[in-house]
């Protein structure tokens, strides 16, 4: 890993996109952790393959996509196939993700994960970046852009590690209050920051 690589991370609806987004207009690549577990299982990949094997036509669109709900809704509920599909995953996602990251030019990249802690991705990375929200404004926040319900939103902030385990693990911290001015500025000092320690080398 030649590149220095910050790890980007933060609960649901906590305003990692936008964070991500700030710091790419100042020209820092990015590779998302998400959009990298859905190209691993896009039509005609082995992996989405297996998975049809597996758990059968039911989890497969008729369009020949991933029906993501389905599955979900199957692992949820029995922890063998959950560990099955990790076990499938996870390996070809720290793979796609480690690739895209030796390809990046700009000074630093920049790797959004929102499971980053969770998923014990930090060897991937030599900073952690946490964009930090209270649970208040993430409950408020997932509500209004998922059209859920608040049992649900709180039933999802549960499964991921608790806001001060997330802050005991990150070496810079981006309190996102909503403030888009705000949130711009703390993005321009790290990207100064950042950039001085990828010059400098670490």
């Amino acid at each position: 890993m030649s590149q220095l690589v910050i790890g980007l991370t933060g609960g649901i609806a906590s305003g990692k996109t936008t964070v991500a987004d700030l710091f790419s207009e100042l020209g820092i690549d990015l590779v998302d952790a998400d959009i990298v577990a859905r190209e691993v299982v896009a039509i005609g990949t082995p992996a989405l393959d297996k998975i049809a094997q597996h758990f059968g036509s039911r989890v497969i669109q008729d369009n020949g996509e991933l029906n993501r709900s389905e599955l979900r809704a199957i692992i949820f509920n029995d922890e063998s196939d959950k560990q099955w599909l990790n076990s499938l995953l996870h390996p070809l996602i720290r793979t796609t993700i480690a690739h895209q990251l030796s390809t990046c030019q700009s000074p630093y990249c920049l790797l959004v994960a929102p499971l980053l802690l969770e998923n014990n991705m930090q060897k991937m990375v030599h900073k952690v970046l946490v964009v930090d929200v209270d649970v208040e404004t993430q409950i408020a926040r997932t509500v209004a852009r998922d059209n859920t319900n608040p049992e649900q939103a709180k039933a999802i902030i549960a499964s991921q590690i608790s806001r001060e385990q997330r802050l005991e693990q990150a070496d810079s911290v981006i309190r996102n209050t909503g403030m888009i001015n705000k949130l711009t500025n703390d993005v321009k000092k790290l990207h100064h920051e950042y950039s001085k320690i990828a010059q400098d080398g670490y």
